[in-house]
C-alpha cells in the first residue's frame, strides 16, 4: 500500500502530516495545553536536536568545494529568496487580501523560506544532477533565511499585534538554527561518521519533531477556531494556488538556465534547490516570528501544502530524468 502511494509522492511523512491535522481538529485542547508539561515545548527542544545532527553530518570541507560555482549558487539563492516573494508579492497586489489576510501572510511567509536540504539532494542524485552543488545551495540557503526570511516578514508582521520585533526573530532564530547547526559542525571531525550510519534514524526523529510542531500549531489554531473561514473551496484555490506558483518559478528557472548555458548537471540543481521550500524551517521560524502561537497553524497551512506538492512533482521529474540520462 506505501509502496503504491509513493510512487504520486504520498510517503509516510505526508500522510502523517495530515493525520496530526486530523488529530488536532479533533481533540485541539490537548495539544494547545500551556499548563506545566506541554507537547509544544518537547517538539521546541527537538528542534535545536534536528540542527544540531544537521551540522554534525555537514562538512566545512564540502562547503568550501562548493564554493566556486558562483553563477549557479546566485541563480538558485536569487531564485530562494528574491524571485520567489517577489511573485507573491505581485499577486497580493492584484486581488483584495484582507478578507483572508492571515492565510496571505502565510502564503508570503512560505514563500521567504529557505530551500530544503536532504530532499533536494537526494532529487537532484536521482535525476543525475550536481549533488556537491546541490549540498552547497541547500545549506547555505538554510543559513541565509536565518536572516533574510524575518526581514522579509517585518514587512507585514511590524504592524501586527502578535509579531516580535526583527531583532528579536533574528536572535531567536540564530539561537535555534546556527548555534545547533554551528555546535554539529564543530563536532564533525569526531562524530560526523556516526551520524551518517545512522542518517536513516535521525530523519525519523526530524520528520517525528516536525509532526509533533505541525500537530501543535493546529491544536492551537483549531482551539481559537483561526480557520472557521477556511472553506473547503478556500483550500482548492490554495492548492491551485500553490501548484501555479511552483511551475512559474520552474519555468523562469528552466529558461534562466538556458540562457546562461548551464551543464546539465548543473541546471537539475538551479530547478530543484530553487524551486523548493522548507517545511523544517517553516515550522521552527513560525514559533520565533509570531508571538500569537495560535496563527502558527494558519501560517503553515501553505507551506504544508506546497511541501507535499512539490515533493509529489519534483519526485515525478526527477525520476523522468533519471529514466532519459
Amino acid at each position: 500500500m506505501f509502496a503504491f502511494l509513493k510512487r504520486f509522492g504520498l510517503d509516510p511523512f505526508i500522510l502523517s502530516l495530515f493525520g496530526a491535522i486530523f488529530l488536532a481538529w479533533l481533540a485541539p485542547s490537548w495539544g494547545a495545553e500551556h499548563e506545566n508539561w506541554s507537547p509544544a515545548e518537547v517538539a521546541g527542544w527537538g528542534v535545536g536536536v534536528i540542527f544540531f545532527f544537521y551540522g554534525l553530518r555537514l562538512s566545512g570541507e564540502k562547503l568550501k568545494s562548493g564554493l566556486q560555482n558562483v553563477r549557479l549558487h546566485t541563480v538558485v539563492q536569487l531564485t530562494t529568496f528574491v524571485l520567489f516573494p517577489l511573485l507573491v508579492l505581485a499577486v497580493m497586489a492584484l486581488v483584495d487580501t484582507r478578507a483572508n489576510h492571515y492565510l496571505w501572510l502565510g502564503v508570503f511567509f512560505m514563500a521567504t523560506l529557505p530551500s530544503t536540504v536532504s530532499s533536494s539532494v537526494v532529487m537532484v542524485s536521482m535525476a543525475g544532477g550536481n549533488v556537491p552543488a546541490a549540498i552547497f545551495n541547500a545549506s547555505v540557503s538554510s543559513l541565509i533565511g536565518v536572516f533574510v526570511t524575518p526581514l522579509w516578514m517585518s514587512l507585514f508582521l511590524a504592524a501586527d499585534e502578535g509579531a516580535h520585533s526583527l531583532g528579536e526573530a533574528i536572535a531567536g532564530l540564530v539561537f535555534q538554527v546556527l548555534v545547533p547547526v554551528g555546535a554539529g559542525m564543530l563536532l564533525h571531525r569526531r562524530w560526523g561518521a556516526f551520524a551518517e550510519r545512522h542518517r536513516r534514524w535521525l530523519n525519523l526523529f526530524d520528520q517525528a519533531v516536525i509532526i509533533a510542531i505541525v500537530y501543535t500549531s493546529f491544536c492551537e489554531s483549531f482551539e481559537m477556531h483561526m480557520f472557521d473561514t477556511v472553506s473547503w473551496p478556500l483550500l482548492a484555490a490554495l492548492t491551485a494556488g500553490m501548484t501555479a506558483l511552483f511551475f512559474a518559478v520552474y519555468g523562469i528557472v528552466l529558461a534562466v538556465s538556458r540562457r546562461m548555458r548551464f551543464s546539465r548537471e548543473d541546471r537539475i540543481v538551479a530547478l530543484f534547490c530553487g524551486s523548493k521550500k522548507s517545511l523544517v524551517h517553516g515550522t521552527v521560524m513560525s514559533k520565533v516570528l509570531v508571538a500569537d502561537h495560535t496563527l502558527t497553524g494558519i501560517l503553515l497551512l501553505p507551506i504544508m501544502i506546497y511541501h507535499a506538492m512539490q515533493l509529489v512533482v519534483v519526485g515525478i521529474i526527477a525520476r523522468r530524468m533519471s529514466a532519459g540520462k
